[in-house]
């Protein structure tokens, strides 16, 4: 397991004593931390004269009991010159792939366990939906591959990814693929888990926090309310629905969520008017959920795609569509008016 390094180290020379494999990890962290870092691999590698200059002695824990007691001249060596000494577990064994739902964005909805994988990374493929912007300090010392895609631009094809992912995993890497949301909900999740299963390469997957509800729930909309919407479901907008699904979505009743929704909006909001929903059903698109830039324009759904047009929408987006919007503490008490004149608040 790795340990999060909270010393400032930056401009001390620290011996770091393990194996290649084992100390790799430290050997990056405490490199990003800004430490002059010295190595030693094996205890009969050791002398005194290592110790020179040294201010902290690190000895990485491997799989071999024997092999540490054999550090302890290097511990005594540190003890007569007062040098401070610290053990940690050495890095779990690499050839693995992590998949993590990195939530909406923001450091502090990252889970317990998926910032633990990303102490343990050596490789990090990101996209722009993650918490990416904190990487360096997330994952001190790993190589940080931006894979993001953007709506019509796919600097990384997806069939890349997965070769990319599956290469590093074979270099003997622990390789965490870092997505936005959820990885299993429209992030092509399992795809990649099977990519990785089909070269034998083993995976796991740390869920996230999916935007389809921590969106709305961040613009103060439930996505369920008592007496008003006991169901809701999500949808993605990367493709116009087709006529089927558009009348199942009315029929069905609740809460439609659509993700990726900004530029199918008037297929979307004259399919479902025309499939039986009514034009004054409430709209809202939170724009840039979580960030300094977020924002909601409340419309209906007749008016949807003018109020977008003229608030600019753009992506990334989630839009909310059914009578909870109408919940939204913040508009309560001008919602007429709101819903018959789009309003944009931050």
């Amino acid at each position: 397991m790795s340990t999060e390094l909270t010393l400032d180290v930056t401009g001390l020379t620290v011996l770091i004593a393990g194996t290649t494999t084992t100390a790799r990890q430290a050997v990056r962290r405490y490199g990003a931390g800004g430490a002059i870092v010295r190595r030693v691999a094996d205890p009969e590698q050791f002398h005194p004269r290592m110790l020179d200059a040294v201010s902290l002695a690190v000895v990485v824990s491997g799989t071999d009991p024997v092999r540490e007691q054999c550090w302890e001249g290097l511990l005594e060596a540190c003890r007569e010159r007062r040098i401070l000494t610290t053990r940690e577990e050495g890095a779990a064994p690499g050839g693995r792939v992590t998949l993590i739902g990195g939530g909406p964005g923001v450091e502090d909805l990252l889970t317990v366990r998926a910032k633990q994988a990303l102490r343990e990374a050596d490789v990090v493929l990101h996209d722009r939906l993650g918490p990416y912007r904190t990487l360096p300090q997330l994952a001190p010392g790993a190589e940080l591959v931006d894979v993001g895609k953007t709506p019509g631009h796919h600097p990384v094809s997806q069939t890349d990814i997965e070769k990319l992912m599956v290469a590093k995993a074979r270099q003997g890497h622990n390789v965490v693929r870092l997505k936005g949301g959820d990885p299993f909900v429209f992030g092509r999740g399992g795809e990649e888990v099977n990519t990785c299963l089909a070269e034998g390469i083993p995976v796991t997957t740390v869920p996230g926090i999916s935007s389809s509800i921590a969106v709305p729930a961040a613009a103060g909309i439930p996505v369920t309310y008592r007496g008003v919407a006991h169901a809701f479901t999500v949808v993605s907008g990367h493709q116009p629905l087709t006529d089927q699904e558009l009348d199942a979505l009315a029929k069905l009743g609740g809460t439609i969520v659509v993700l990726m929704g900004i530029g199918t909006l008037p297929q979307l909001t004259s399919g479902l008017r025309k499939a039986g929903l009514a034009s004054t059903v409430p709209v809202a698109i939170v724009e840039k959920g979580y960030s300094p830039e977020q924002r909601t324009t409340i419309s209906n759904l007749g008016e949807a795609v003018t109020a977008a047009g003229l608030a600019r929408c753009t992506s990334p987006a989630v839009v909310v569509i059914g009578e909870v919007v109408r919940q939204h503490q913040d508009f309560r008490s001008t919602l007429e008016q709101v819903l018959t004149h789009p309003l944009v608040t931050t």
